[in-house]
Order: structure tokens, then C-alpha cells, then sequence
């Protein structure tokens, strides 16, 4: 168990990647409950530890106006992807309807060399050396806490592993320094329909600086990030609600598309 994590934590974290891998949900108000972003990192951490996975990179979240406004947030959040929820596209993606599961059409990096932890904060050059790879992603989110997502705050949601339920990558392009991502628009649909449309610029006005933001955090933390992490920056087309049976596509244009059924 986590060193920083007391005893009622390991309990809320136990409970919360039991949700996960079973499709349940918990009452926050029955466990213990983190008091600061401490507290909320290191039941993420020991929900990584419980699932025996592989950390392949991370998500960041709340990296748009409206995202924050629905967690009733002023800062991004980050959580790890585990190897068992990444996808690429076309994906087959399984979900639990009592998790409240929705869509987000976002932008995705895959690092070519490390970013370790060091006593210098990180700059977009630095970061921008280190970026092999983008692709158009989408980052399928939910709650496992009753009530969903509305109201829990950023502490709550980044113990819940900053909501993910899985991630699904498109093609990867490796000319990206061409590309003007701020201005990158991206449409997502549910079953033919159009639920979202917008640009790179909803992520903290670039998708680079989440890249920047997350470097520096996970650099703080003592971690960094590896070679080959893939990391998506934050929604840039609100959320679109979806359900088994559902097919979402997010449409990137000049960088292809994400298609997801759910089962």
C-alpha cells in the first residue's frame, strides 16, 4: 500500500477499483474521503497497485472551462491509463451502464524518450522534443461514485482514477510540428448524429500545454513520464452520453478517425 495512504483511504480505494473491475458503484459518504490532492494521487496510486496492470501513460482532465465547471474545479487533474482500458481504433469497448459512461473527443501524444523527475521545471521546448507522435483519440469517462460526476469536485474524481473508463487511440502521425492543433477541429457522433464539435484550443488553449502542465506534475511527484507513454490532453467536445449498443466516432480530419462500438 501507498506509504502516504492511511487505513480509511486504502479502504475507499479498494472499494473503488472493485466498482471499476465489476461494474458497481459506491457512496462516497460511507468511506473515508480524500482531504487534498495528496490524499486523492495516492488512492489513485494504490487503485494502480490493486489492478496489477501496467501503467501505459496517462489522461488529463478538466483541461477545458466547461469540464471544470462541471467538477467544480479551477485546475486540470491527471490519472493513469492501464493497459487493460487502452484501445485503438476500431475498438470494441465494453460498458457498464450504472457508470454514467460518456465521450470525449480529444488529442493524444506518445512520448519518444523519458521526462524524469528533476529539481528544473519542464518548458513546452523540452516537452516538444520529447513528443514522437500525436493522434486523435477518445477518452470514454464515468463515475463509479453514486450520483455521478456532477458536484464530486476534483479531489473526489481524481481518486476515482480521474474517471476513466477506457481510452481509444486512432492513427498516429509523426509530422505533427506541422499541424496547427490549437485550431484542429475535432466532431464527435453517437450512432450517426453529431454530439460535439470543437478545437485543440479548448485544452488549456493548446493541447502542448497540458503536455507542459502534466511533465511538471508527475516530475513534482517524483515519477516523470516514459518513452513511449501515451498521454491524452482533455476534452475538446464536451461530453456526449453513450450506452452498450451505441457506435461513436471522432472525426480529426487530416489525422483520421476513432471508432468505438460498446458492448
Amino acid at each position: 500500500m501507498d506509504e502516504e495512504l492511511n487505513a480509511g483511504l486504502g479502504e475507499l480505494a479498494a472499494a473503488l477499483w472493485a466498482a471499476r473491475r465489476d461494474g458497481g458503484i459506491i457512496d462516497p459518504d460511507a468511506h473515508a474521503q480524500p482531504r487534498d490532492d495528496i490524499d486523492a494521487y495516492a488512492v489513485q496510486r494504490e487503485i494502480a497497485r490493486l489492478s496489477g496492470a501496467e501503467i501505459v501513460g496517462f489522461k488529463v482532465g478538466s483541461t477545458s472551462r466547461e469540464a471544470q465547471r462541471i467538477l467544480g474545479t479551477t485546475e486540470p487533474g491527471s490519472a493513469p491509463v492501464l493497459a487493460p482500458y487502452l484501445f485503438h481504433s476500431p475498438a470494441r469497448i465494453p460498458l457498464e451502464a450504472k457508470h454514467l459512461p460518456a465521450i470525449e473527443g480529444e488529442f493524444a501524444f506518445r512520448l519518444a524518450k523519458d521526462l524524469p523527475p528533476r529539481e528544473t521545471g519542464y518548458d513546452e521546448v523540452d516537452v516538444r522534443e520529447a513528443i514522437d507522435a500525436v493522434a486523435g483519440a477518445i477518452e470514454v469517462v464515468g463515475s463509479r461514485l453514486k450520483g455521478g460526476l456532477a458536484g464530486k469536485g476534483r479531489l473526489l474524481v481524481t481518486a476515482d482514477s480521474g474517471a476513466n473508463i477506457a481510452l481509444a487511440i486512432g492513427p498516429w502521425t509523426a509530422d505533427w510540428e506541422r499541424l496547427d492543433l490549437a485550431g484542429h477541429r475535432v466532431a464527435v457522433s453517437v450512432n450517426g448524429a453529431t454530439k460535439g464539435e470543437g478545437a485543440g484550443a479548448e485544452a488549456l488553449g493548446y493541447p502542448i500545454l497540458v503536455m507542459v502542465w502534466l511533465a511538471n506534475q508527475q516530475s513534482r511527484f517524483g515519477l516523470g513520464l516514459k518513452a513511449g507513454d501515451i498521454v491524452s490532453t482533455g476534452t475538446c467536445t464536451g461530453l456526449a452520453k453513450v450506452e452498450p449498443g451505441d457506435t461513436a466516432v471522432a472525426d480529426f480530419g487530416s489525422l483520421g478517425r476513432v471508432e468505438v462500438a460498446f458492448t
